[in-house]
């Protein structure tokens, strides 16, 4: 049965997955000084090189295996729930904010739109979280504690705090749908509450849109880890694109103007803090372009661009207004998978855990230590 990082057992720890290193057993084949050194053709024929005294040698491409050839970090157990997850708990975060930004404006369309949509997307989290956990309890046992340097058991608690607000906020939009004749006793106090609730709601939904981010990258996981400084910040960009996407599709035109301003800016700071990550992470940027990664964030990005230009310059129009908000949601959408199979890969290839350890060995020998 998978696990989530809610559900910790022996192999994850705080969010740490132990490698074979920390277990006593593991044992990495890596290459000489000199095979690092080789180079090969623009045809790819290794390139001969001089060995003391003239003597040529043939130096073939560097290979990195473990001992029995097994990883030396232990990949997350996880499965596609948790992508899912990602996206849907941001969605709802970004929801939230946008609703209450539309109800002290005065646009109930937007504001109903996105209050529910932000209850859908919860609930839509809420399943593929407790679909990969196997056992609803299993979430309520980490309420038992509260450890401020574990990702798992502060989000858990924001989650927690985050979501009986952003519910009450939903509950109040159905009420007020309602005739005005059935709106009596605690259904009229549950209207009255929508206000408030919806802003407590929009306070907590930043840190919600940010510590799946912050989760991923406290794990040993290559290309997680080294994403630590960016991900976070394109986690919350990617959620403001998406629920401005969803104000974009739900609600009218009309009062969707605060929504195609979210998403555009959501959208354009979740590109550039893309290409700064990717430039920051090094070699473990590679599987961001690779394999089942690769087609992720490249639909991501053809996605998210398309529906930033759609929301610029087909705002008035309501078909365009709503391909656009949907190509925006289907982009946030990729961006989580394609982090996620990123990170499930560097996890199964030893170069991406090896060349990081080298190169920071390297930067202590000569001085340069990182800051």
């Amino acid at each position: 049965m998978s696990q989530h990082p809610h559900d910790k057992s022996s192999d994850v720890e705080h969010g740490l997955v132990r490698t074979e290193a920390q277990e006593g057993g593991a044992r990495v084949a890596a290459v000489t000084d000199a095979q690092r050194r080789g180079s090969r053709h623009r045809d790819g024929s290794p390139r001969a090189g001089r060995k003391g005294g003239g003597e040529l040698s043939m130096v073939p491409e560097a290979e990195f295996s473990s001992y029995y050839g097994r990883p030396i970090v232990k990949p997350a157990p996880w499965e596609h729930d948790i992508a899912a997850y990602l996206f849907s708990g941001g969605l709802a975060a970004g929801s939230s904010l946008l609703a209450a930004g539309a109800d002290l404006t005065g646009r109930p369309a937007l504001r109903r739109a996105s209050r529910l949509g932000a209850l859908g997307a919860l609930g839509f989290s809420m399943a593929a979280l407790v679909h990969d956990l196997g056992r609803p309890e299993r979430f309520l046992n980490m309420l038992r504690t509260a450890k401020l340097t574990s990702p798992m058991s502060v989000g858990t608690w924001i989650l927690s705090l985050y979501g009986p607000f952003a519910g009450a906020a939903a509950a109040a939009e159905v009420v007020d749908m309602l005739p005005e004749g059935a709106r009596r006793g605690p259904l009229r106090l549950l209207s009255a509450l929508g206000r408030p609730a919806g802003v407590v709601g929009a306070l907590t939904a930043p840190p919600v849109a940010a510590y799946t981010a912050v989760l991923l990258a406290d794990t040993a996981t290559p290309s997680w880890h080294d994403a630590y400084k960016e991900l976070p910040f394109v986690f919350v960009s990617s959620a403001a694109a998406a629920s401005g996407g969803l104000g974009m599709l739900a609600a009218p035109v009309a009062e969707a103007s605060p929504a195609r301003r979210l998403a555009v800016l959501g959208a354009a700071a979740e590109l550039a803090m893309e290409q700064q990550m990717e430039r920051s992470m090094g070699i473990t940027a590679e599987p961001l372009h690779q394999g089942k990664a690769g087609r992720w964030m490249r639909a991501a990005k053809v996605l998210t661009a398309a529906g930033a230009v759609g929301a610029l310059v087909g705002g008035r129009s309501r078909s365009a207004s709503a391909l656009s908000g949907a190509a925006l949601m289907a982009g946030s959408w990729c961006t989580r998978f394609g982090v996620f199979e990123a990170g499930i890969a560097s996890a199964k290839d030893p170069k991406y855990t090896v060349v990081p350890q080298r190169e920071r060995m390297a930067k202590g020998r000569t001085g340069h230590h990182p800051q």
